[in-house]
This record gives C-alpha cells, structure tokens and sequence, in this order.
C-alpha cells in the first residue's frame, strides 16, 4: 500500500510539476523571511500530494497555478491589511456558501463563482489579491480541519505580522494559531502545484 502512495505521488509530482521547481522548498523557506519569529508562520514538512481538485483546477486554470517570483512575504501595512479585510469581506458576502462534493464531478475547485464552497472562496480571494498587486508566493491555500473535524481549505497570505488566514466563515483575518482549526496541508509559494504537510 505505502509502495503504491510513493509511485501515485512520484507519477503526479512527474507528470504536474517542472523539473527545475524541486528547489523551490529552500528557496520558499529563506527568501522573504529574514529574522521574522517562526512560531508566527506555519511550518511545513515534508511534500505531500496535492487535492485531486486542485490538480484538475490547475489543468484547466493554468496562470493560477504558474510558478511564482518575488517577495514570499508582504509587509503588513496599514493600507496591505485593509486590502486584505476588503477582500475577505467582499469575497464572502459575494459567493453564495454551496458544498459541491455531492454532485456528479465530486469537488471541483472554481474562482470567481456565483455559489461555492471554502476552496471558492479561497481561490476567488487569491485571484482578488495578486490582481491588486499581491505577489502570488506569498497566497497560498490550506486545506485543515474545523474543531467538528469537517474538513476546510482557507488562503493563508504570509506577512511581516505571520501567516494570516482570510476564511469564509468570518469576515476577521486571523493569524493562523487563532483561526481554530487543524492544519493538513498547504501550497507551495513558489509553485502552487507542489503541496507540503503541515
């Protein structure tokens, strides 16, 4: 069974992601961070598969999925974090909350939809802020458990002040350590097809 994890991942890391992107892990740990305290940052292991979704999202959304450059981290200015609050504030009022996963595709990841659920809402919040000027490495998604373990996919914006969660299910940022859930798994900055455990 372990021997047929290792080839599922080694065909879909293959098959998904550029040769040269394997460096992307050290570069994502050093650049951007400087002397930032690393308990306000959610600290990744080592990689793990991607959401099937998110790899069907990824084929048929490609520039959503490019590899990114520059800064991994934003600093947190007055006029950055208000974005931030508009953002997630708008994005939740706009997207009408909708589970996916009983329909015929199963979970399928969207942006900029009329109805949704939480990766919707994530992804729309991502497009939203790298289109304001937010470099794309420093938005990534997560995938969690909520404290009535059902599962959840939030965007995670790294800042001067710590990874940041912008959740649908309330209009405060919150950093991660408060946002009362279990962390899974989350994007790569650098290459949003690589996935690390958290």
């Amino acid at each position: 069974m372990i021997r047929h994890l290792i080839v599922a991942f080694s065909v879909t890391a293959s098959l998904m992601v550029p040769f040269q992107a394997t460096a992307a892990p050290l570069g994502e740990l050093s650049r951007g961070v400087g002397f930032a305290n690393p308990a306000l940052y959610l600290q990744q292991k080592g990689p793990t598969l991607a959401p099937f979704a998110q790899i069907r999202f990824c084929v048929q959304n490609p520039s959503d999925c490019a590899i990114g450059s520059g800064t991994a981290m934003v600093t947190l200015t007055a006029e950055k974090k208000a974005e931030l609050q508009r953002v997630n504030r708008t994005i939740n009022r706009k997207i009408i909350p909708v589970n996916d996963q009983s329909g015929p595709m199963g979970d399928v990841w969207q942006a900029d939809v009329a109805a949704g659920d939480c990766e919707d809402f994530a992804l729309t919040k991502r497009r939203h802020l790298i289109s304001l000027g937010w470099p794309a490495t420093a938005l990534r998604i997560a995938v969690a458990r909520t404290r009535e373990g059902e599962g959840h996919a939030v965007l995670v914006a790294k800042t001067s002040e710590g990874d940041l969660v912008l959740d649908n299910r309330t209009s405060r940022i919150r950093p991660f350590r408060q946002a009362g859930l279990s962390w899974i798994k989350i994007q790569s900055g650098e290459n949003p097809r690589l996935w690390f455990a958290l």
